[in-house]
């Protein structure tokens, strides 16, 4: 299989370990000499320098799979990009997109050329998801679940990235818990949603809302990047509450009980690599796209939650 990695950094490596442990060959395409030089440290392949632009102008024979983990401003461009130059699977770091309007154009883009292009929301694929899959199925469905996706606004404004990328902050990290959410709790057929207030880089800075799923479990979220909080999912069957807080671990509360326990989980993938990591690239490279976000289902859930709750 010919592979690529486009991208150097981080989250790149975290890749090259999984496909390092799958004992597959692939192809990194960076940009700079110091990324190129880190990546070979830590994970011992070396990297194509210039940029995906100038690699395509060489002509290499067409990836049969792709993996976009480049900066968020370059993630549309370099889909695109691959794209049209014949690749037909890209797996893209989430949420594939600086700003909404370029994921209608990648969108474009991949019909035209029948691309499959998914994004990386690891969190579906976490030791603490699937056991919870486990008891949910066991007891019927989810009930009702609640979330919760503060970030810390005193911390994000520091971090260094462009006012652009922390305009669109909600579609670039918080879409990870409410993807998740909707993951679990199947998507909303009804959904009331309501904002206030703003921080200097990121308008609103508080959210609530809630609604009912396809799945029939009423839900409720609510957020306040002014205010102390942390990520958090709950579901509610007919037996248990499921709490992911944080989400790598599952806590359970039994009915009748005030008591919160820890789930004995599986979680040793999730520690020798970055969780979820292992089992999202092994599905993409073995064609395995069930539990993947599709390019389809991310414009649809841009256009009837993300951006719902942005109050837009």
């Amino acid at each position: 299989m010919n592979i690529w990695i486009i991208g150097a950094g981080g989250i790149a490596q975290e890749y090259a370990k999984v496909l390092n442990s799958l004992g597959l060959n692939y192809t990194v395409v960076g940009r700079g000499e110091k990324s190129a030089l880190d990546f070979k440290k830590v994970t011992g392949k070396s990297v194509v320098v210039g940029g995906l632009t100038s690699f395509l102008a060489t002509k290499p024979e067409i990836a049969d799979k792709a993996i976009v983990a480049t900066p968020l401003e370059a993630l549309a461009d370099n889909t695109i990009a691959l794209l049209k130059y014949g690749v037909k699977n890209v797996f893209c770091e989430k949420p594939g997109f600086l700003n909404p309007e370029e994921l209608l154009e990648v969108k474009e883009v991949s019909d035209a050329y029948n691309g499959n292009v998914f994004y990386a929301y690891n969190r579906r694929f976490f030791a603490s998801v699937l056991k919870a899959e486990e008891i949910i199925k066991e007891e019927g469905g989810v009930k009702s679940f609640n979330f919760e996706f503060t970030e810390w606004g005193h911390v994000i404004e520091k971090s260094g990235n462009t006012l652009e990328a922390l305009q669109n902050w909600m579609y670039a990290n918080s879409t990870h818990v409410i993807d998740l959410a909707f993951f679990l709790g199947g998507n909303p057929t009804q959904m009331n949603c309501v904002t206030a207030g703003e921080l200097s880089w990121h308008k609103p800075a508080i959210f609530a809302g809630s609604g009912i799923t396809d799945k029939g479990a009423l839900f409720s979220y609510q957020s306040n990047w002014a205010a102390p909080g942390r990520w958090v999912v709950e579901i509610l069957t007919s037996k248990h509450r499921l709490y992911f807080k944080p989400m790598e671990q599952l806590q359970i509360q039994n009915i009748g009980s005030v008591k919160v326990d820890l789930v004995e989980i599986d979680d040793h993938l999730d520690k020798e690599f970055k969780p979820g990591f292992y089992l999202e690239t092994k599905a993409f490279l073995e064609g395995d796209y069930r539990r993947l976000c599709s390019i389809k289902e991310q414009y649809d859930h841009l256009q009837h939650i993300y951006n719902k709750i942005k109050g837009l």
